[in-house]
């Protein structure tokens, strides 16, 4: 596949623009963040640095939180130009950026991914799932006999008879990372309502206003033991895929792209009774899925050489389209890809 036809004349121009205070600027971009996204970015620096007359982009993981926290350190060529994130940037986050000096942010969007929950391929039958299952499982306090208790549960099959009857052992992504926040959101919290610990949580939640008490339900609902069945992994997807093979009973949560890329060592589990793939995620069927993103400090462009038209690269078509190398690894194509082509292309960015 070729990819120089997506590179424009202007963008062989090397931009010599200096940052205030700097000699010189550096001449590849640097991007950290989410591990989700990093084996995308990865791809498309590789194609970038191969295809242009620009250096091959600098692409660390870490974290979409981690990513993101570095990105809004400020405006320089000692600070990061892109945060890849799993999820969408915080408003706190956005404060804290124009706090640094970081006002000028462009948001772009560049498909969609599902979260799923894989085990050792030839481990115990972990074939189907419901989100109330995962709450009861890894809930720090859950619902028994019509009472909020401290979770009693050590086996999967102890509240449901259809899950293997071993001990219960999941390996769920660490706080920093996006895919927590829609783990919680979409699997935690949904099963906490799902079983009615929902309702009990609000009844006992303190706050002068109803609104406060829902936010403390909330939270109340993706609390998740600390026990020791639950772990959290800081690391990325390898270091989940390392606790699994050596854990014949642990399940994990990874991304549709990274499962897709070891189905030799993992098999993957339904949720809600549709299996994830490119086209349940697409259709919307499958019900663990998220946008994914990155983000470019605008006040670099022109500066870092290559930066916007690594952006452009990453969602052309060829690239990030429905027949694009992406796709192949996992990518779900977004449909409104041309209306992020035209945001990159006009500069916009959030408001």
């Amino acid at each position: 596949m070729k990819f120089t036809t997506l590179v424009s004349a202007t963008a062989l121009a090397v931009a010599s623009t200096a940052f205030v205070g700097a000699a010189q600027a550096r001449d590849q971009v640097q991007i950290a963040g989410s591990s989700t996204v990093l084996p995308y970015a990865s791809i498309v620096a590789e194609a970038f640095g191969e295809n242009t007359d620009f250096p091959t982009p600098v692409v660390e993981s870490g974290g979409s939180s981690a990513g993101l926290k570095r990105f809004c350190e400020g405006v320089g060529e000692n600070t990061i130009d892109v945060a890849n994130a799993s999820r969408k940037i915080r408003e706190k986050e956005i404060k804290a950026c124009a706090e640094a000096g970081v006002k000028d942010i462009i948001e772009v969007r560049i498909g969609y991914d599902g979260i799923v929950f894989a085990s050792q391929k030839s481990g115990p039958a972990f074939n189907a799932f419901q989100p109330a299952d995962i709450f009861n499982a890894l809930g720090s306090k859950v619902l028994k006999d019509g009472e909020l208790v401290d979770n009693p549960y050590n086996n999967w099959a102890e509240f449901n008879s259809e899950l293997p009857d071993v001990e219960i052992a999941a390996f769920i992504p660490g706080t920093k990372h996006g895919t927590r926040e829609v783990f919680e959101d979409k699997v935690l919290l949904a099963g906490c309502e799902a079983t009615g610990a929902f309702e009990k949580f609000l009844e006992a939640a303190e706050g002068d206003s109803d609104k406060a008490k829902k936010k403390a339900a909330e939270k109340a609902c993706i609390n998740v033991r600390a026990d020791g069945k639950s772990v959290d992994i800081d690391g990325d997807y390898t270091e989940t895929l390392a606790r699994i093979d050596s854990n014949a009973n642990g399940i994990g949560i990874f991304g549709l792209a990274f499962y897709e890329n070891n189905t030799d060592k993992l098999k993957v589990a339904t949720m809600g009774g549709i299996a994830p793939s490119t086209e349940t995620i697409a259709s919307g069927e499958y019900p663990v899925s998220r946008p994914l993103f990155f983000y470019v400090k605008k006040a670099h462009i022109g500066v870092i050489p290559g930066l916007k038209e690594y952006a452009q690269f990453f969602i052309a078509d060829e690239i990030a389209g429905p027949q694009g190398p992406l796709a192949q690894y996992g990518l779900v194509s977004d449909p409104e890809l041309a209306a992020t082509q035209a945001s990159i292309s006009n500069e916009e960015t959030m408001k």
